[in-house]
């Protein structure tokens, strides 16, 4: 960094602090929220970093893809023909996210509906 120039910034933002510009922020007083829970904690800022560089490995971009489709699947109604659609893009992207893996690992959430399945059959 440029000598000097830090304490230019340092300088400013006590300015700031002192007129009062920080006061009403977004989220002030509340707890922290971090975009990527799936993410252990001694990855995240090597994640954060492939992040704000713009590349994520497409395990990560697919799970964020589940999320957002899980969360439109909670809002659906019961039994309409779009969550059907949704069911079936959600089991895409589980069946993506597994093939991407190479099977290592199974998601629990097939393995879970595949029980339950199985439990109804059996029974």
């Amino acid at each position: 960094m440029i000598p000097g120039f830090e304490a230019i910034v340092e300088e400013r933002i006590k300015k700031a602090q002192k007129e009062g510009a920080f006061d009403n922020l977004e989220g002030k007083n509340k707890p922290l929220k971090f975009e990527d829970q799936h993410v252990p904690e001694e990855f995240r800022l090597a994640h954060k970093i492939l992040k704000n560089a713009g590349f994520l490995p497409p395990e990560v971009e697919i799970k964020k893809k589940i999320t957002q489709t899980e969360q439109l699947l909670e809002a659906a109604q019961i039994d309409s023909p779009e969550r059907m659609k949704i069911q079936k893009k959600l089991n895409y992207l589980l069946t993506k996210l597994n093939t991407t893996r190479g099977d290592r690992q199974c998601s629990p959430i097939l393995t879970d509906a595949y029980r339950e399945n199985l439990i109804k059959k059996i029974s």
